[in-house]
């Protein structure tokens, strides 16, 4: 490399680095590092001056509560407030505390500092993750897997939808803000996951009606596409907070069959297997599974999105202890980590 490139190389390169994630930080712990506005909470008075309160984020969908603790010049503690935006990437100085049992980071003015974050001065892969398959392929399999369906309404509904432009939107979209398959491309790589599961299941059990059920894989998780969007972080939109992606999947598919005059019956099973994937009412469906293909779809959906989900809970607490097990609180028990 000559001296011109070594230059432009360092004016290049990102001035910060994410260097843990928030679940990874311990109480008493100094902070020097950058995460993504979530929500902002208002400037207030306190004992000896101002202070304002954020929600923190990253990669990892985790949250942390910030707070800053000013001084007696309302003024500058407000400017401060008022430069940062939700969704801006901020660089903190601080130290992680314990507050009504959580973690919370807290920065002292004169002794730490909160600052704006340019686009040019990070990585954007640091706050949205990118998967490790490549996603132009992974989408050729999965048009494999339509033009393999028989029943000719059934492929031409899902040719319907699987279009070239809400195809670009759904083969980069991420699954889920945390937890399982959270980074772009998420989204193809659960369902391609929960098709395969569905084409085993159809193996062992040769009554179930493949194309209804390939469909049903495919179909069952389309309304993400409006439920989340990403921004410097996987975050929830308004439609998708007020009403959710089964109920937005299932109008979309149900306004796309009315377009194709389709089968009355295989109409309302597909939906069905739509609203029905959750498998429980405290789990989000309206309905639990009532045929065995919605059944079969269920829990290859369990199977995709709770292994990815133990496989990304494994890697993420090996980076913060050396034991064997680590306590997961979504499950209620220790996890084996090596």
């Amino acid at each position: 490399m000559n001296i011109e490139e070594e230059f432009n190389k360092k004016l290049n390169a990102k001035k910060y680095e994410k260097k843990k994630l928030i679940e990874e930080y311990e109480e008493g712990e100094e902070v020097k590092d950058i995460f993504v506005v979530k929500f902002k909470k208002g400037v207030s008075p306190y004992q000896k001056g101002f202070s304002f309160s954020l929600v923190l984020t990253d990669s990892s969908g985790e949250s942390m509560d910030y707070r800053y603790w000013g001084g007696t010049d309302e003024k500058k503690v407000k400017e401060i407030y008022d430069e940062i935006k939700e969704d801006s990437v901020i660089h903190v100085e601080g130290i992680v505390s314990s507050y009504k049992g959580k973690l919370q980071l807290t920065t002292n003015e004169g002794k730490g500092l909160i600052k704006i974050v340019k686009e040019s001065e990070y990585d954007s892969e640091d706050f949205i993750k990118k998967g490790a398959k490549d996603l132009e392929e992974l989408y050729n399999k999965l048009n494999k897997k339509i033009s393999g369906v028989e029943d000719d309404k059934i492929k031409k509904l899902l040719k319907n939808v699987f279009n070239e432009e809400f195809g670009e939107k759904f083969k980069k979209h991420p699954a889920a803000i945390s937890r399982h398959h959270n980074w772009i491309g998420g989204l193809l790589e659960h369902t391609f996951e929960v098709v395969r599961y569905c084409e085993v299941s159809c193996e062992i059990f040769s009554d179930l009606d493949k194309d209804l059920l390939i469909a049903g894989a495919l179909l069952h998780d389309i309304g993400k596409v409006e439920e989340m969007k990403t921004t410097t972080r996987i975050k929830g939109t308004k439609i998708g907070q007020f009403v959710g992606h089964l109920v937005l999947g299932t109008i979309f598919v149900s306004k796309k069959m009315g377009e194709l005059n389709f089968d009355e019956e295989v109409k309302e099973k597909i939906l069905h297997m739509m609203v029905s994937h959750h498998g429980k009412e405290e789990f989000g469906s309206p309905k639990k599974p009532m045929f065995p293909e919605a059944v079969a779809l269920y829990y290859a959906d369990e199977i995709s999105s709770k292994i990815e989900g133990m496989f990304n809970f494994i890697e993420n607490s090996k980076k913060s202890t050396d034991g064997d097990f680590m306590y997961n609180q979504r499950k209620g028990c220790n996890i084996f980590l090596r």
